[in-house]
């Protein structure tokens, strides 16, 4: 089968296309799927950049997010039939294979049903960025029904659905954008506030806002940074989650205002083996599949490239400024 190996760590040219062995059911309740697409997410050009999480793991297959069709089973995968769509965050960081590739396979549990009407190129734009925005701000931040949340960098892939979460639990969303078209984007799919960072201080912009008291809830996805400006515009009691690593950020601030501070790392039950926890985000997938499948959650795909791009699309996301998501078409 076409795959796209990470062959050594470093720029976006150690991506090559190559013809690798087709995967094969090797367990009863595995899924093998023909994938149609795959979600190109930043973490994929940190792991090519930095090196992959398991030793002794080159060449291997990039690509976390993946979406297609299940075409063979093993004795026990009950979940699914052949033929049906799947989608889900499994591989691509050095042990189980990734989704740069033509077919995988994996254990059922780990995918869920692709929401009628999604296309393969939104569904695999959707599960690592579903579940990172779900967990930072309704299980980390516990955000509540008329709270303040500042998401920053709105229009990005885990921020535009961020708004989109936030909304549907009842908060005022403010949004940080740097480009004009960002800031529509942020505003149709429900942001009320936007500030433009290029042009603006964001913390007194959110301060004003907030006659002084800032947000309840602040939403980091941009780096240490942005962490330590925000902690300007948080509320006093509030909460700061962020993505990224702090650094050697001082606290003292956030120590005065008794914020809570939460990290939102959604790999974590996959490195870890913590399968509780893989399952708890398939049923964020479902969840979230129902609100798309009554337009009450967008996946906004800026882009689509063939297989053979994959280096392109890395590129791409290195560059910065990124609107929604990038994705892989693979057939």
């Amino acid at each position: 089968m076409k795959a796209m190996l990470m062959t050594a760590t470093g720029a976006p040219s150690v991506l090559q296309l190559a013809d690798i062995p087709e995967p094969a059911i090797t367990g009863p309740t595995q899924i093998k799927v023909a994938l149609q697409a795959a979600g190109v997410n930043p973490i994929d050009t940190k792991v090519r950049q930095r090196g992959v999480f398991y030793p002794d793991a080159l060449p291997c297959v990039l690509g976390c997010d993946g979406a297609g069709i299940v075409v063979d089973k093993g004795a026990d995968a009950h979940r699914f039939e052949l033929g049906d769509r799947v989608y889900f965050c499994n591989g691509g960081l050095g042990g189980d294979p990734g989704n740069y590739a033509e077919y995988t396979v994996l254990d059922q549990r780990w995918a869920a049903p692709i929401p009628s009407g999604l296309s393969f190129e939104a569904a695999a734009a959707a599960p690592l960025v579903l579940i990172t925005a779900w967990g930072a701000l309704y299980d980390r931040a516990r955000l509540q029904p008329g709270h303040t949340v500042l998401i920053h960098a709105g229009a990005g892939g885990v921020g535009h659905v961020a708004i989109q979460l936030a909304k549907r639990q009842g908060a005022r969303v403010i949004a940080t954008v740097g480009l004009d078209d960002k800031a529509a984007l942020a505003r149709n799919l429900g942001a009320d506030e936007v500030v433009d960072y290029r042009s603006v201080d964001f913390v007194k912009a959110v301060n004003d806002l907030t006659a002084g008291a800032g947000a309840d809830v602040v939403f980091d996805t941009v780096g240490p940074a942005v962490f330590r400006q925000s902690i300007g515009c948080t509320a006093h009691f509030g909460d700061l989650v962020t993505l990224l690593d702090i650094g050697d950020t001082a606290l003292g601030e956030a120590r005065m205002r008794n914020l809570r501070i939460g990290f939102e790392l959604m790999l974590t039950p996959m490195l870890r083996s913590l399968h509780a926890a893989r399952d708890r985000q398939v049923e964020i997938l479902a969840r979230c599949g129902e609100w798309i499948e009554q337009g009450k959650l967008r996946i906004h795909v800026t882009r689509v490239f063939p297989l053979a791009e994959a280096a392109s699309a890395h590129e791409a996301i290195e560059a910065g400024h990124t609107t929604g998501k990038l994705v892989l078409r693979i057939a």
